[in-house]
């Protein structure tokens, strides 16, 4: 009864299931998280095929019924099942009794993503201005002084105006740097060492080699558009799904594209405090992949980022497998807890599952025993209450998410994507004027240079052999230089030096 009375909140709440005491599932004790409180972010752990999927769906369909947006990054494919309504069952049936639910087949509103394009659903890019130094350098996986020196790469492109929109961008400009006119430039951007920027260039060279292009360009996905209501009349929140089985293979590039997501939105929302609901809540699966490897730049970043987005009125789950796999200084900012079954099985379980139990609050259950022995679906809870006070420690029965628990057909999928109005706005990827264009431009503007006073020379010489002075006559560099090609090479490059760049504390660059 202490514990049920924990759940009893009177505002507004998610219904996560029913409290299991004893060994019985009680439907009248009702397990619940305050809506005001889910921008104090979250975790939802637990081993692989403990529900944790389910979990996730179960909370986006509560959440975009109560008019809240959502982002789903679906690694495995199965989270597509949100656009269309669950079909009843036994299995759904014996659930929504035990625990008390009136359940009811439902579809949600459904937006569909995929990284560059590749798989289906509405391509996400970022141009290489934007994700910044710090992030590309964890999916180049540089050290930390190659890091900082691709931080001295950017700094010189944002100074001289330079847009990175795509990777033969970035090339340009390190190339450049390391060829005979760029060389002198690296003396006063901090000593960076060509043999570091030949580094660079070469872990750049191999990423686009594995396919990762696409990733990078225009035109660049504003995730504002993760913000929006349905567009359907009833006030749901929609549900961004980002769709990741086609790049499965490339972990820590999506588990980075995910926090660039999330730094784009803390940069550019604005301070609105304590709110009633959310404006977003953002799911980032597969947490552990983002610290695996991670610099320590990278981490302090994650966690001022993560500790300071809750007053935009975003909260941010992590999903993964056990706390371990997220830094103390990141867990200690996630108010709310969902930690499915653990396993016991080798001594590093068993420090694992110790671990774990350490970062609860004293409670009535011997945890140890509780997180090896629930089944699926099943989960030990506690989150903040409406008065940002931990709730008891309950263990869970969870209900049935409302949606189809599988992946959408390919046909719906792919029907769901055309027919979105964001599909045509950025469908079709765009390549307009930036670093690569320009350096192409000036490199062979000095070429051109050369040639002509190569020409001017040779004809000093003709005319001085045939008895003509060389000074009335105007000379090849001074009709090159008064040319209006040239001239419009210097406006355009004037243009663009002092434009400088505006970056975040990942490296990130602002909106305007």
């Amino acid at each position: 009864m202490e514990i049920a009375a924990g759940y009893a909140f009177a505002g507004p709440a998610l219904d996560l299931g029913a409290l299991l005491w004893d060994g019985s599932c009680l439907p009248d004790a009702q397990v619940r998280i305050p809506l005001p409180m889910l921008n104090r972010h979250g975790l939802v752990a637990g081993a692989t095929g403990t529900g944790k999927t389910k979990t996730l769906q179960l909370i986006a369909e509560q959440l975009a019924a109560q008019g809240v947006p959502v982002f789903l990054a679906d690694v495995k494919g199965d989270l597509s099942g949100l656009a269309a309504p669950g079909e009843a069952n036994d299995a759904v049936r014996q659930r929504s009794g035990e625990v008390g639910q009136d359940w009811q087949g439902k579809r949600f509103p459904c937006e569909f993503y995929a990284l560059g394009g590749i798989g289906p659903g509405i391509p996400v890019r970022a141009t290489v201005t934007s994700f910044g130094p710090v992030l590309l350098s964890k999916v180049l996986q540089l050290n930390q002084t190659q890091e900082q020196s691709l931080g001295l790469i950017f700094h010189y492109a944002d100074q001289k105006g330079l847009e990175l929109h795509d990777l033969k961008d970035l090339r340009a400009v390190v190339t450049f740097l390391t060829s005979d006119e760029g060389r002198p430039e690296l003396k006063n951007i901090g000593g960076l060492s060509t043999v570091t920027a030949g580094v660079i260039l070469r872990a750049l060279t191999a990423f686009e080699a594995q396919g990762m292009a696409p990733f990078f360009g225009n035109p660049e996905f504003d995730v504002s558009e993760f913000l929006r209501t349905a567009a359907d009349g009833q006030g749901q929140g929609q549900v961004s799904v980002l769709e990741l089985p086609a790049v499965q293979d490339k972990p820590q590039l999506f588990s980075t594209f995910l926090m660039w997501m999330l730094a784009d939105l803390f940069n550019n929302l604005p301070e609105v405090g304590d709110v009633d609901k959310p404006k977003l809540v953002f799911f980032f699966d597969e947490a552990h992949l983002l610290f695996n490897g991670a610099s320590k730049a990278f981490l302090e970043a994650i966690t001022q980022t993560v500790r300071l987005i809750r007053s935009k009125g975003v909260g941010v789950f992590f999903v993964t497998q056990t706390p371990k796999d997220v830094p103390g200084d990141v867990l200690a900012q996630l108010g709310n807890r969902v930690q499915h079954a653990l396993r016991a099985f080798t001594p590093d379980d068993q420090k694992a599952l110790r671990a774990t139990v350490k970062t609860f609050p004293n409670s009535a259950y011997d945890l140890e025993e509780t997180l090896t022995s629930l089944g699926t679906g099943e989960a030990v809870v506690t989150v903040l209450s409406e008065k940002g006070a931990p709730t008891p420690v309950a263990a869970t029965r969870l209900r049935a998410p409302e949606s189809r628990m599988g992946p959408a057909d390919a046909a719906e999928l792919d029907g769901a994507v055309k027919g979105s109005l964001l599909y045509s706005r950025y469908a079709q990827a765009v390549d307009p004027e930036s670093a690569y264009e320009v350096l192409t431009a000036q490199r062979t503007e000095r070429e051109a240079q050369q040639q002509a006073a190569t020409e001017a020379a040779e004809a000093e010489k003709a005319g001085q052999r045939a008895g003509r002075g060389g000074g009335k006559d105007e000379s090849m560099v001074d009709q090159v230089m008064g040319s209006g090609i040239f001239k419009s090479l210097a406006r355009s490059l004037g243009t663009q030096i002092g434009r400088e760049i505006s970056r975040s504390v990942f490296g990130t660059r602002r909106r305007r």
